[in-house]
């Protein structure tokens, strides 16, 4: 039998950064809630405490999660079948890696919403000695809403943090006053999609590999020309090769190599950590290296080169 899809709701931030009182507020919003039997995973307790009383249709059962040991597939399988839950909301734990509960969810279990809520008089300080939290919360969220603001603040220094690790991601203000307001500002691309040839820059590698992988479809058919290291493996299919770069999101422990998957019948003349120009065209299609459609890059040209200044690129 197929498995129930169970929505998931996940409101993630750090101690009194505003979740507690944004999912009170969201449960007794007729607009979300009706009713429906509800799980409300509590997996950090700070000052505030849910009024559960004026929840519509008192039908919202909270089970506090004090310790990330009590976070089991099987656990979280059981609160929910013990309510015949239809849908569960978490207040997720600062502290606590956002891929630590991914890996617990069980079958059926549906991320349908991740909301990140700052304090934006405590993110900043945040960010500076917990670099590698804030990016672990941000990385996957859709919206992040910073309370709290006043609006004679200056918002670039928050914005600059969240785009150096989602271009996806909406930005909200919420203002003393109650208002709210959408990021407006602008973050063009440091280089020219629609030149005939895209050019990129050494310090732009990250971002051209992340806006190419979240916005597949306008970089279909394109040509791109930048400075990547080579990987090859006796497992890739003849001809072909990977290019790319080391790029590190918030600190040395998550360098990663980042490459796409290169067609060339020169390839057999590259070897392992060698430094080209690659000048290629970008076919989004399905292969077998990404297990999935990705930019499949069928070279134009291809000189080798000497390594750049910094070997490591990132989003700044």
């Amino acid at each position: 039998m197929k498995t129930r899809e169970l929505p998931v709701y996940m409101f993630t931030g750090f101690l009194e950064g505003g979740k507690t009182t944004f999912i009170q507020e969201t449960l007794e919003d007729d607009r979300f809630n009706s009713g429906e039997r509800t799980l409300l995973l509590v997996c950090e307790e700070g000052e505030e405490e849910y009024n559960t009383s004026s929840f519509i249709g008192n039908n919202v059962h909270i089970k506090v999660i004090e310790d990330k040991s009590e976070m089991t597939t099987e656990n979280l399988a059981q609160w929910a079948s013990e309510i015949k839950a239809e849908r569960v909301l978490v207040e997720y734990n600062g502290m606590w890696l956002v891929n630590d509960f991914f890996e617990a969810m069980p079958d059926g279990w549906m991320i349908y919403q991740l909301i990140f809520l700052a304090d934006s008089k405590t993110f900043l300080q945040y960010n500076a000695n917990m670099r590698s939290l804030v990016v672990d919360k941000l990385s996957n969220c859709e919206m992040v809403a910073f309370n709290r603001f006043n609006k004679s603040d200056d918002r670039m220094p928050y914005h600059k943090i969240v785009r150096g690790i989602s271009r996806r991601c909406d930005i909200i203000y919420d203002f003393d006053d109650g208002t709210s307001e959408f990021d407006q500002i602008e973050d063009p691309l440091p280089f020219d999609v629609n030149a005939d040839v895209i050019k990129v820059e050494d310090r732009d590698f990250a971002l051209l590999y992340r806006d190419i992988m979240e916005n597949m479809k306008q970089y279909d058919g394109k040509t791109v020309k930048f400075k990547g290291i080579c990987a090859v493996n006796k497992k890739f299919p003849a001809d072909t090769f990977v290019c790319g770069r080391h790029i590190m999101t918030c600190c040395a422990d998550d360098i990663t190599y980042c490459g796409m998957l290169v067609n060339w019948q020169g390839a057999d003349t590259v070897n392992n950590a060698d430094w080209i120009w690659l000048t290629a065209k970008i076919d989004i299609k399905f292969s077998k290296i990404y297990g999935r459609k990705g930019p499949v890059l069928t070279a134009i040209d291809v000189a080798k080169t000497n390594p750049p200044e910094e070997t490591v690129a990132t989003f700044y």
